[in-house]
Formats: structure tokens, C-alpha cells, sequence
């Protein structure tokens, strides 16, 4: 027998952590043992959930944002005692564009259950709502920060997207209006560009256009995107040309 690896969601943005499903809370009352992103966002968390044990009285271990492979038996050894662990990310699904999928490997490898739990997660919900292709997608994480890198990387992804498959990527939120700034620059007037800034919260803005209508509205939403979490996805029309001028 073994314990079981709970992937825990947590809410985004202000939402309360009560709108979790209350399956979902009724595990994490069960779980004693936390491995977690942050530790001080996920007591607060804890806390927000009502958790029947006393803070000090929990196992609450920080990962970071890059667990180390070295760390990691003993962070699971609990599973081996038939105690149930939870992976906490700081916000979101764990694992997706968060810490926890070597966790989830090295559970698997060791042949102990792993059970993802119902939440919210950023990239499904700027996807559900961004009015693109929601039957084919890819996620790709963070694109370069060096500018002809990442206009390279733009290029390649709105010619990748012109097979009908929607590209998704997001950003450090102090970097948004640069990368906003980028796909104005370096994509087509036809091709179509979703925002989504701030999900789940009550200042959300998710909004999808062609990249010549973004180009008319840009102070706007840059006034929306400063240091706010967001999700950028593209979606670009078969056969177009590559824009090479400056927005």
C-alpha cells in the first residue's frame, strides 16, 4: 500500500477558495503532507480552505519554481508510509506551467497513484475563451527575451498556427506590454490575437482580435496588461504573408 500524490489546484486571481469544488476541499482537509510553490501563499490558501489541522501542526514544504531531482525521494517519502501528499502550485493547476510535473514522474516510476483534482487553470480558461481552435492547440510556455529571438519565435508560431492550430504562450507580467508590443510588430493584420489578463478576477479583460484591430487599440490595452498574469494564443489566417514593418 501506498499513499496518494494529489495534484491540488488553487484559485487565481481574487477567487475565493471556496469556489472549488467541495470534493476538492474535502481532499485537502484529508492531507496533512504539502508540497508547495510558495509557502506563504499556500498557507494562506490552507487557511482560506479551513483546514481542520492547526498550520503548525502541517508538513508544508517548499519546492520553488525548479524542484531539485536531488530533493525529491524525500519530499514523496511520506507516499511510502501510506500517508497522501498534495502538490500546491501558487496559483492554477499544478504541473501545467507550474512546479510539480518531475513529482508526478517520480511517483509514476515508483508506481504510487497520482490523482489530478478539478480547478481552474489559466491556459484552459484563456483558451474556452478566446473564440479560436479549441480542437487543435499547443502550449509553448514563455517565448525568448532577446528581441530578434523572440521575433524570430513569433514568425515561426504564426506560420505554425496557419495549419489551424491554435498557439498559446504567456509571459513574466512585467513583460506583457513588450510582447504585446512584439506581436503588433511582427505579425499580420489578418491574423487573430486573444488577450486574456487577470482570469477570474474582477478586473479580468479577455478580448480577441485581428492583430490590424489590437494595433488601433494598443495604449488601451496596455494600460490593461501592466503587471497583471495573462495568456496570449494565436491563430493565423492559412497563406498569409509575414508582416515585416512597424506597427
Amino acid at each position: 500500500m501506498s499513499g496518494v500524490l494529489y495534484l491540488l489546484p488553487s484559485p487565481i486571481g481574487s477567487a475565493p477558495a471556496a469556489a472549488l469544488p467541495r470534493d476538492v476541499i474535502a481532499v485537502a482537509h484529508r492531507v496533512k503532507h504539502f508540497l508547495v510553490e510558495n509557502a506563504k501563499s499556500a498557507r494562506a490558501f490552507l487557511k482560506q480552505l479551513e483546514h481542520p489541522t492547526p498550520m503548525l501542526q502541517l508538513s508544508i514544504i517548499e519546492i520553488g519554481h525548479a524542484p531539485h531531482e536531488a530533493e525529491i525521494a524525500g519530499w514523496l517519502a511520506p507516499l511510502q508510509q501510506d500517508l497522501d501528499v498534495a502538490i500546491i502550485s501558487e496559483a492554477g493547476c499544478p504541473a501545467i506551467a507550474d512546479p510539480g510535473a518531475t513529482l508526478v514522474a517520480a511517483a509514476h516510476r515508483n508506481g504510487w497513484t497520482v490523482t489530478p483534482l478539478v480547478g481552474p487553470s489559466a491556459i484552459v480558461l484563456a483558451l474556452m475563451a478566446s473564440g479560436l481552435n479549441g480542437q487543435q492547440f499547443r502550449f509553448v510556455g514563455y517565448l525568448p527575451i532577446a528581441t530578434d529571438e523572440r521575433a524570430a519565435a513569433i514568425h515561426a508560431l504564426e506560420r505554425a498556427s496557419e495549419t489551424g492550430e491554435t498557439q498559446i504562450f504567456i509571459e513574466t507580467p512585467y513583460r506583457n506590454v513588450t510582447l504585446f508590443d512584439a506581436l503588433l510588430t511582427h505579425c499580420a493584420q489578418t491574423t487573430r490575437l486573444a488577450v486574456a489578463a487577470g482570469i477570474t478576477t474582477e478586473e479580468a479583460f479577455i478580448e480577441q482580435r485581428t492583430i490590424g484591430q489590437w494595433r488601433q487599440g494598443r495604449p488601451y490595452v496596455n494600460a490593461r496588461l501592466i503587471k497583471r498574469p495573462a495568456v496570449f494564443s494565436l491563430l493565423a489566417e492559412p497563406g498569409q504573408p509575414i508582416f515585416t514593418g512597424s506597427a
